[in-house]
């Protein structure tokens, strides 16, 4: 146990040091309350396209009754496989309120990535977008799914849905064939509707997702996250807003939705913490589109609360049409998923006027371990301080807890911790300490004022010569090079030194040369540092969040 926690005596005014679950049962009745408080506010927008509270209620209980028709067992998981469209919440609301169990599916997935979820997860029910069924097909006859339910772009936008549909599958063409038995959005909330829904009792201890990790160790793996689980983080990560949300009780909160909410991060600060607050949350289909992505800022200056990652933030602040975006009404911008860039940081505050809070969590933690608070008054390169009822150790290699500035492994106690992986209790226990912290993976340092900061992942440390080298340093020292767009560095093989550091770069200037990139790291970075290798490249390959897969390049 961390007897000192020296990060409570900075928590702002207003902020617990513990939280309780202010005796809820179950993160169905916390959302309830919103349906009964805000019947008339406007809970989601998609393709200028607006919701109510009282339709999400009523679509959601339409979703889930559809669920009780099918007679599944108790605890069945529910794969959702939508990018952020209405489709999606009304789905996985749909299937909290049934009592079933959520199993979030990243959109982008290839074949062979789903057919390992739906076989590991067990999922008997797929509710897919039409645009991605040409994947579920090459693998249909593999896996334990009895029922599909297929939504179209357009399906829950009302008329104008019309021509949404016509666009995305004939003139954009972003729907490839594909056939197999399955039964529509629409209809299944029509059946569903003339069913009538009977609510369940959920308890505390009740499965309410099961959390895919990236797989950036191997296998992606399912994170078991309890009612209870997610109910305390969201608790957490709204006293933590609070001072920021002080003055706004009255007014709607707008929260941009632009990371895939089928995503942790997504899931808890934009998804559920928004509907928790009433607020109206702006959905963005396809992020990748920034142009698209623009326009649509262009045209909400009224909101609240920006939460994104690193490669999001630099993709919008270098388009030149960005500069016309005013955002007089942003509260909150937060940095999560991955590394945060001082210089992307920097440039994102002077032209919004509002710094980058960077926060860090993992599937496992529901996700918000540490977070800057909202009141930061500059980006701080740290990613703040442990959350109410969080505890933090820094553990050396030997398992000993690391003094103040030294690096190790962060593990974490609270909560919001996971009750273990799915089906696989010899790993669960593997990251487990004997205290019960959870071990991140990460390496960082905690200040003795406890802020932290992360250093990287364990698994993506270069050992050169028996010097740890951690690629975040690299990459952010290489991005601030002129004539650099995005960078990232693996370790490769070597002969004599064991590994050496390999970077990748994407040019921001066509005549960039390899000798000008190793004669800047010279001048930068120690020689064992110093990357011996440099390959250019067209672009990075990222997550569906736009984190950079290190373990693609490696590959």
């Amino acid at each position: 146990m961390n007897p000192q926690k020296p990060w409570l005596k900075h928590y702002p005014a207003g902020v617990p040091h513990e939280i309780d679950l202010g005796g809820y049962s179950s993160i169905v009745e916390l959302l309830e309350e919103s349906f009964t408080k805000y019947p008339n506010r406007i809970a989601i927008e998609s393709m200028g396209h607006k919701i109510t509270y009282r339709q999400l209620d009523t679509l959601s209980q339409d979703f889930s009754a559809y669920l009780q028709t099918l007679h599944l067992d108790a605890g069945a998981r529910i794969a959702i496989m939508f990018p952020n469209v209405p489709q999606y919440l009304i789905a996985m609301l749909g299937t909290l309120r049934a009592g079933f169990v959520v199993v979030n599916v990243n959109p982008l997935y290839t074949a062979r990535e789903l057919e390992h979820q739906l076989r590991d997860s067990g999922a008997s029910v797929l509710a897919i977008l039409e645009n991605f069924a040409h994947i579920y097909q090459e693998i249909a006859n593999q896996v334990p799914v009895t029922k599909v339910i297929v939504s179209s772009l357009g399906e829950t936008l009302g008329p104008k849905g019309v021509i949404v549909n016509l666009i995305a599958r004939h003139i954009k063409k972003l729907v490839p064939q594909w056939h197999f038995p399955c039964i529509k959005f629409n209809q299944a909330l029509k059946i569903g509707s003339g069913y009538g829904f009977t609510a369940p009792n959920i308890d505390l201890d009740a499965i309410a997702f099961l959390q895919y990790t990236g797989g950036t160790t191997g296998v992606s793996k399912g994170a078991v996250l309890l009612q209870q689980n997610i109910l305390a983080n969201m608790i957490q990560i709204e006293a933590w807003l609070e001072p920021a949300l002080v003055h706004r009780h009255q007014q709607q909160l707008v929260f941009l939705c632009a990371l895939p909410m089928t995503h942790i991060f997504a899931l808890t600060a934009c998804g559920l913490l928004g509907i928790r607050k009433g607020a109206k949350l702006i959905l963005v289909a396809n992020p990748r589109d920034i142009s698209g992505f623009i326009k649509l800022l262009l045209k909400h200056p009224d909101i609240n609360i920006f939460p994104g990652v690193n490669t999001l933030f630099h993709a919008l602040i270098h388009r030149p049409e960005f500069k016309a975006v005013k955002l007089p009404n942003l509260l909150v911008t937060i940095g999560g998923g991955m590394a945060v860039h001082k210089k992307t940081a920097d440039l994102w505050q002077k032209l919004t006027g509002v710094p980058i809070a960077q926060g860090y969590g993992l599937s496992e933690t529901s996700p918000v371990v540490c977070v800057n608070t909202p009141l930061v008054k500059e980006f701080t390169g740290s990613i703040g301080m442990p959350v109410p009822s969080t505890d933090i150790l820094i553990l050396d290699d030997d398992g000993t807890e690391a003094p103040f500035g030294t690096p190790g492994e962060i593990c974490i106690k609270g909560p919001q911790v996971m009750a273990g992986y799915w089906n696989k209790p010899e790993e669960t226990e593997q990251f487990m300490t004997p205290e019960g912290y959870f071990k991140s993976g990460d390496i960082g340092i905690m200040s003795s004022d406890g802020y932290v900061q992360i250093v990287d992942r364990k698994k993506d440390m270069i050992v050169v010569a028996g010097f740890k080298v951690f690629p975040n340093e690299i990459e952010e020292v290489i991005s601030l090079m002129p004539g650099v767009r995005e960078c990232a560095v693996i370790g490769v093989p070597h002969r004599k030194l064991g590994e050496i550091v390999k970077a990748y770069i994407v040019k921001d200037q066509s005549d960039l040369t390899e000798a000008q990139v190793i004669q800047y790291c010279k001048e930068q970075m120690t020689s064992y540092k110093r990357p011996r290798k440099i390959a250019f490249i067209n672009e990075m390959p990222k997550s569906n969040v736009g984190k950079i897969l290190r373990r693609h390049l490696r590959d």
